[in-house]
This record gives C-alpha cells, structure tokens and sequence, in this order.
C-alpha cells in the first residue's frame, strides 16, 4: 500500500484493538505455518503519534514454508510484492479489507529488519523522552511534508539513525 498522502495522528488506543483483530486473522489463515505475530511501527508503542496504519511482522521459521503461507495469503486477498529492497522482509499488500489500514510483512526469524523492528518497538516503549522527541517530529514532519512521504522519511532519519545507534543497530 503506497502512502499518498502523510497524515500523523496522536495516539489512538484503538490501534492495539486492531492489530488484535488482525493478528486473529492471521493466526486463522496460517495457522501452525508460523511462529507468531508481532505487532511493530509506531501504533505498536502507546503514546507514540503515527500514521494510522497497523505495521504487522509474521514470522516463519525459515524459507522452507515461504511457498505455502504466499499460498495462504494469496487465498485471501493479500498479493505478494517482494522484499521491496529490504532483505527477509516480504511485503503484501491487499485491495480491500474489512480491518484498518495495515501493512503486512512476512519475515524469517532471523531477519535483520525483523530485529531492527522488535528493538526499536521496545527501546520506545521503555524510553518515554526519546518516544515523545520522535512523537514530535513525525507530527511536523507531517505537517511540512504532507504530500512527499520521501521527504516526510527523511526528516525523521536523524532520529531514527540517533535511536538505531543507541541499539547499536548502525
């Protein structure tokens, strides 16, 4: 799903009730094909401001089933898009839905962009400071940016590259 436009939005506590709803699904449609469901982005830390979109990580084991959950997906609607240049991470999107907005993603647990997603997830749920400094900027970001998604991404990069550091993820 391609941001058109950027809209940031104060935390909403509906936003964990979703990702519920979705995980549910997933767990349906895949079944013992995985191994959990992480909800990750920024809805998935309380108070944070975010685009109302749900960020959602499946993980597999390995590649060995990859064939069977794209099997799975595609079934119901949700269409392969590769990893969109990020390694183990695979995108789906979808036409219509019954639940809010959400981006899908399918990783390996081994994945680096999975770890980069759980760490960073976690690192704002516990440091309120840094959580409120990027809750800001995201809002102006927005704010300045709100047709250029690119330009919205870049001006949240020094922070991201500020917390990535202090996880000694760069």
């Amino acid at each position: 799903m391609r941001t058109e436009k950027v809209i940031v939005e104060k935390y909403n506590n509906r936003w964990v009730n979703e990702f519920q709803k979705l995980k549910i699904y997933f767990q349906q449609i895949l079944g013992d094909s995985i191994i959990s469901i992480e909800h990750v982005g920024s809805t998935a830390v309380c108070g944070l401001a975010a685009k109302p979109i749900i960020d959602i990580d499946v993980i597999i084991k390995n590649y060995s089933n990859f064939t069977e959950v794209k099997s799975k997906l595609k079934k119901y609607g949700y269409y392969y898009e590769g990893d969109l240049g990020i390694k183990d991470r695979h995108a789906f999107r979808y036409d219509k839905s019954i639940f809010m907005a959400h981006h899908l993603y399918v990783c390996p647990k081994y994945s680096k962009e999975l770890k980069r997603h759980i760490l960073f997830r976690n690192y704002l749920r516990s440091h309120e400071e840094d959580m409120k400094k990027y809750a800001e900027i995201k809002l102006k970001g927005a704010s300045i940016y709100p047709e250029n998604i690119e330009k919205y991404m870049k001006y949240k990069e020094n922070i991201i590259n500020e917390i990535y550091r202090k996880l000694n993820l760069k």
